[in-house]
């Protein structure tokens, strides 16, 4: 992975094979449209506001913005939209969107004609410091999310911040809890910058959004190409994910934005990491939490909750996960923290802790007193002798 800057564009090498840029700045997406050819298509999620950067191509295909796009009729349309169009192997199919689009995208890229290249432009901070990286592309059943996908990368990314300023406040949210993410996995270093920046970021400055979704991006590449396929380090960037699909599945697809869940996710990971003996850091989710809050993301599920007016029952979050895409038999894993950049990645919790890591607070106060009674009552009881 390497940086350079070139008219005033960021561009970060993915090192994979076949190897891409990134593009990263003002100015990203007329360098996109300059690279469109007569026998591109543009598959553009119709939730994007216009007026930043139009990209003009023969053929337009309107896809359904959000998380209501990743299912099988979606797919289909796409692919019979490219078959009506005649279109061949010369055709590249570039993706204007959020995450949604880009995971949907990329499978469609992937499957047309055994394969044809994906341009992405992403439109959300999620996409730009996420999904965009890394070749992932899913759609959604009905038992999970993403539950049907391929890893393929795209040919080239063109990220351009002045897409961030017009995005509603959820979905801004949404991909500073990803950031959140990537800080904690990436380590000292860049959860300090987070916490520095949390304010301007919060502010979306421009600059500060450029340098955040840079180091997302550098941090994701340089994991992606140790391990393209997710056999072993990859594993790290699903920090906070088994319980944030979990929500997501659960409150419905859409009902909240990916990014916020997953910010609840890393706080179940770092209470069930410290509950479990896997945490070495005690100070570490007293600050993720007050930089949480700091980036207005949800510090707890049961903030979550109340934001939501979702009661995420813990034994349906439980029974979700059991369909996660990383469980064995049935049974979820989950990557916990040690402390700041460093991760156990394959997990086994005991169900029990588990629920009770999801249950309310209220609910976990009762518990607690509960234990703390019956061991006074197991103190004072009288000793018997043999």
């Amino acid at each position: 992975m390497t940086r350079r800057v070139r008219a005033k564009l960021l561009r970060i090498r993915v090192a994979v094979e076949p190897a891409y840029d990134v593009c990263i700045g003002v100015g990203a997406l007329e360098r996109a449209a300059r690279e469109l050819r007569p026998t591109d298509v543009v598959l553009r999620d119709s939730g994007v506001p216009a007026g930043v950067a139009e990209l003009h191509a023969t053929t337009t295909i309107a896809l359904a913005p959000g998380e209501e796009a990743k299912d099988w009729a979606s797919l289909a349309s796409v692919l019979a939209a490219l078959a009506d169009e005649a279109r061949d192997r010369s055709t590249r199919l570039f993706v204007v969107g959020g995450g949604a689009a880009l995971d949907l995208g990329g499978l469609a890229a992937a499957l047309y004609l055994r394969g044809v290249d994906a341009v992405y432009c992403p439109t959300t901070l999620l996409a730009m410091v996420d999904a965009s990286v890394g070749g992932k592309t899913a759609i959604n059943l009905e038992q999970g999310k993403n539950l049907v996908g391929v890893i393929r990368q795209p040919s080239a990314v063109y990220a351009d911040p002045r897409w961030i300023a017009s995005l509603p406040e959820a979905e801004f949210r949404s991909g500073l809890g990803e950031a959140l993410k990537s800080a904690l996995i990436g380590g000292e270093r860049f959860l300090a910058q987070l916490e520095r920046d949390a304010a301007r970021l919060v502010a979306r400055d421009e600059a500060a959004l450029v340098e955040l979704v840079a180091r997302c991006v550098e941090l994701k590449a340089r994991i992606v190409a140790r391990d393209p396929h997710e056999r072993g380090p990859r594993r790290a960037l699903n920090l906070g994910h088994t319980f944030a699909h979990a929500i997501e599945h659960v409150a419905g697809y859409g009902a909240l934005p990916h990014g916020i869940a997953v910010a609840a996710g890393l706080a179940l990971a770092l209470e069930l990491a410290a509950r479990s003996g896997v945490l070495a850091d005690a100070a570490l989710p007293a600050r993720v939490r007050a930089l949480a809050s700091a980036l207005s993301l949800p510090a707890s599920l049961d903030e979550l909750r109340a934001e939501f007016g979702h009661p995420l029952a813990p034994r349906e979050l439980a029974t979700a996960m059991r369909s996660d895409k990383k469980s064995v038999r049935a049974e979820p894993r989950f990557v916990l923290p040690v402390r700041a950049g460093k991760l156990e990645l394959r997990v086994a919790a005991a169900p029990e802790l588990v629920l009770a890591v999801c249950a309310p607070a209220a609910k976990q106060g009762r518990a607690r007193r509960a234990r703390a009674r019956r061991a006074r009552r197991m103190r004072s009881s009288p000793k018997t002798g043999s």
